[in-house]
């Protein structure tokens, strides 16, 4: 058996050029602990650093949130307001039809997992939505969105580089419209600051309808985010 399978299944050794030092970090994505290791450490010296924190990869793998597959009945938040997932299967379509209401997301498919296109559908909702918050702001401090990229990113909710693209990830649109506002905020104000200094917060700050309610539901809970869409 192998060796880190023994401290714990779900614990995956990544060897990085950019690592200085042996360090575990919890993917809550891929709901693992990556057992960081530069690519001269010994692999032994790395597994008995992963037993001394047998304790703390299992409690960080507790914390985890449980699963959200999309199925029939299962409730989602978009953007702030509770939706329930509606199937309809019938193999004698051709396509798969979504239509977002106020309470309900009907899917009516001929697929027997609908979830990549359930997804897809969520991700253009995202960019939309994202798109016209970001513009929003933009228009504040005189600046111009270029273009408003959806990904799906491990570790960062959104990028933004000098030219005004901007990046943001689709699960956003679960996160409650302060959370989101919050988000596009900070990327808008890294078009006028590059950095993370007193005027890029000052800049933030003033970008988002509700700042500090925003960035604390993302700070404590952002992690909820990447268990939608995800099997049990």
């Amino acid at each position: 058996m192998d060796p880190l399978t023994r401290i714990n299944p779900r614990l995956e050794l990544k060897v990085s050029k950019r690592a200085r030092r042996m360090a575990l970090r919890l993917d809550v994505h891929e709901r693992v602990i990556n057992l960081v290791v530069p690519p001269r450490a010994r692999l032994e010296k790395a597994y008995d650093f992963a037993r001394e924190n047998r304790d703390w990869i299992e409690e960080k793998l507790n914390t985890l949130p449980d699963p959200v597959p999309f199925e029939d009945e299962t409730i989602i938040p978009i953007c702030g307001r509770n939706v329930v997932i509606r199937l309809f299967y019938d193999p004698e379509l051709k396509t798969t039809n979504i239509i977002l209401k106020p309470n309900e997301l009907i899917v009516v498919t001929n697929k027997k997992d609908p979830t990549p296109r359930i997804i897809r559908f969520l991700k253009e909702e995202a960019r939309r939505v994202l798109r016209e918050l970001a513009e929003e702001k933009a228009d504040l401090i005189g600046k111009k969105v270029r273009s408003v990229v959806i990904r799906d990113p491990k570790s960062r909710w959104g990028s933004c580089a000098t030219n005004g693209h901007l990046s943001f990830s689709w699960r956003l649109i679960f996160a409650p419209v302060q959370a989101m506002d919050y988000v596009v905020a900070h990327e808008v104000a890294h078009m006028s600051h590059m950095h993370h200094g007193k005027r890029f917060w000052d800049l933030c700050e003033d970008l988002s309808k509700s700042y500090k309610a925003g960035k604390k539901w993302m700070s404590d809970h952002g992690h909820l985010l990447m268990s939608y869409g995800q099997e049990e």
